[in-house]
């Protein structure tokens, strides 16, 4: 038997013995196989799409106002490739146009399409509705009483934007019990000019808490899961919201838009987003850069 050869010595100075490990060789970009981390960023068209569509609801683009690209990409501190993707967005979503020339502007609102909105959202509301009575759970219905509960709550201490999203929110959420996805996303994707018109004709109604208590009866079939009557009440309420939404077009003469005017300087689109000095009125401008 050969005796075992001990392991060659290793002399500090000397290159390390080829029994150690060696470092890997470097890999370059073009032929490695890297790993890269994912960077997380915020989604910057969606941000320039909320405040646009927060202005409009709000009132601060008013129906056939321009959006003036250059303008807001200023206002907002970004370039205009955002501005102008969002401004897409927002067209398929019902809330702009676009004109050849003239870029985009905020759609105006006619009698025939607040009657065309609403005969086809009472019709898949009511649809909804009845579904959800015969397939949601006892839990899923029992949410709707303490929904009606806060929106009467709230209803004096909420901005009109809230309140409308609460409202809003509430009718969402029977399309979502009624178990039926696509139905779902129908009205998932009205809710845009759903909540636009809400906006338009929840100021006629004085009592916001009034307002708020008409969704009640509707719970209250629900939970029952009573389809008749709750088929009954909503048409109700929807007939009723379709009337003053209208009233609000016809009485505002929205459904025309405003007369052009010229730009105004560049010295006073300064001015619009310049902090309030003493004296100054008018409400503060709905634009906020975007970091």
């Amino acid at each position: 038997m050969q005796t075992p050869k001990p392991p060659a010595p290793v002399v500090i100075g000397q290159t390390a013995s080829p029994a150690l490990p060696r470092p890997a060789p470097a890999r370059s970009w073009a032929t490695g196989n890297a790993r890269f981390s994912t960077i997380e960023r915020p989604d910057l068209v969606a941000m320039v799409e909320a405040q646009i569509q927060d202005a409009i609801l709000a009132g601060h683009l008013r129906p056939g106002e321009r959006i003036v690209e250059a303008d807001l990409a200023r206002r907002m501190d970004i370039s205009r490739a955002p501005v102008r993707e969002a401004a897409r967005r927002l067209e398929s979503m019902g809330l702009l146009i676009s004109r050849p020339r003239h870029g985009f502007a905020v759609r105006t609102i006619s009698s025939r399409e607040v009657d065309d909105l609403y005969q086809v959202r009472i019709d898949l509301e009511l649809l909804g509705a009845t579904l959800a009575c015969q397939q949601a759970t006892d839990a899923q219905l029992a949410r709707l009483l303490p929904m009606v509960d806060h929106m009467a709550a709230q209803a004096t201490r909420l901005a009109q934007s809230e309140r409308v999203a609460l409202d809003l929110g509430f009718h969402c959420y029977i399309s979502e019990i009624s178990g039926n996805g696509y139905l779902h996303r129908l009205f998932d994707n009205m809710q845009a000019e759903v909540r636009l018109f809400l906006s338009l004709s929840e100021a006629s109604y004085e009592d916001p808490v009034y307002l708020a208590e008409t969704h009640r009866p509707i719970a209250q079939a629900l939970a029952a899961r009573d389809a008749q009557t709750v088929r009954g009440a909503l048409r109700y309420h929807l007939e009723v919201a379709q009337q003053h939404a209208r009233a609000c077009v016809e009485q505002a003469g929205l459904s025309q838009p405003p007369a052009a005017a010229s730009p105004p300087p560049p010295r006073a689109l300064a001015d619009a987003d310049a902090p309030a000095r003493a004296g100054d009125t008018g409400n503060p401008s709905p634009w906020k850069p975007i970091r």
